[in-house]
């Protein structure tokens, strides 16, 4: 089986805390080089939704979901958390602040973005980026 006909996914539940976000992204990266896959920039869209999920999704005694599908070529990275009543919207941040830039990065860097709503009270916020192997 080559690499565009190769479906292959992982999914993992993680805790809501700074460490589960370390930990998504370290994960991803050991997936996706098993895969033989560019870490380029899922690395660093991954470890931007995991880190919201653990900041702004974060509801205490639930954990969030990180999903990683490969299917024709085409990586989606799926975070589900249980605050599914607050939805990301990007926003440009003051010039001095430190934060508020992650959804910003993943805009830049995915071919495409988006949030699906539900069940409740769940969200997903997933982005895609096409992977030349």
């Amino acid at each position: 089986m080559n690499q565009e006909t190769a479906i292959r996914n992982i999914s993992l539940l993680l805790s809501p805390t700074p460490r589960g976000a370390r930990l998504a992204r370290l994960l991803s990266v050991e997936q996706l080089r098993s895969w033989g896959l560019p870490l380029d920039p899922a690395e660093q869209i991954v470890a931007e939704l995991a880190a919201n999920a653990a900041t702004h999704g974060r509801v205490p005694g639930r954990d969030f979901r990180m999903t990683l599908y490969f299917v024709g070529g085409t990586l989606r990275i799926e975070v589900t958390d249980t605050r599914g009543d607050r939805l990301p919207h990007p926003a440009r941040p003051a010039p001095d602040a430190t934060t508020g830039r992650g959804l910003l990065l993943v805009a830049a860097l995915a071919d495409r973005w988006g949030v699906i709503p539900g069940p409740h009270p769940r969200k997903t916020v997933w982005a895609e980026v096409g992977v030349l192997t």
